[in-house]
């Protein structure tokens, strides 16, 4: 199973976007981390700079951690491309009557994040059914 580091994942991060810049060749998952990267100009810094490449995100100081932020857009974008959980393309297909596909990713994430959090704070596994269910909660927000 492929499980980067904090530092792979930044460093994958930072190297397709400068591929992309200087105009090389990028693979199929670098043009996807790309097209995410396009869609946050506000993490364009980040991916550029090294300082950003090793800063700590405190979620405590109002941070938000682009580079975990890109990781879950890819997540869901991988979730949906094989409809898994079951019913997820469904789902998100729902919330594309009221929300554009970036809104409605952003929807997903919630979602998401909230649920690993709770599993992780209380060593539940994933609840795929309640993750649906935030998802469709979540929108109506």
């Amino acid at each position: 199973m492929f499980n980067p580091s904090r530092d792979q994942v930044r460093q994958f991060f930072a190297e397709a976007w400068q591929k992309h810049r200087s105009r090389h060749v990028l693979t199929p998952l670098e043009t996807m981390a790309v097209d995410l990267v396009k869609l946050h100009p506000e993490y364009h810094a980040a991916l550029e700079d090294p300082d950003y490449l090793a800063a700590d995100y405190a979620v405590e100081k109002g941070q938000t951690n682009p580079f975990l932020h890109l990781s879950m857009h890819l997540a869901i974008n991988e979730q949906l491309s094989i409809n898994q959980p079951p019913g997820i393309v469904e789902t998100y297909k729902s919330l594309l009557a009221t929300h554009d596909a970036h809104d409605a990713a952003h929807i997903v994430m919630d979602a998401l994040g909230e649920l690993i959090w709770e599993a992780q704070r209380l060593g539940a596994p994933f609840d795929n059914d309640k993750y649906l269910d935030l998802i469709r909660r979540y929108a109506t927000r």
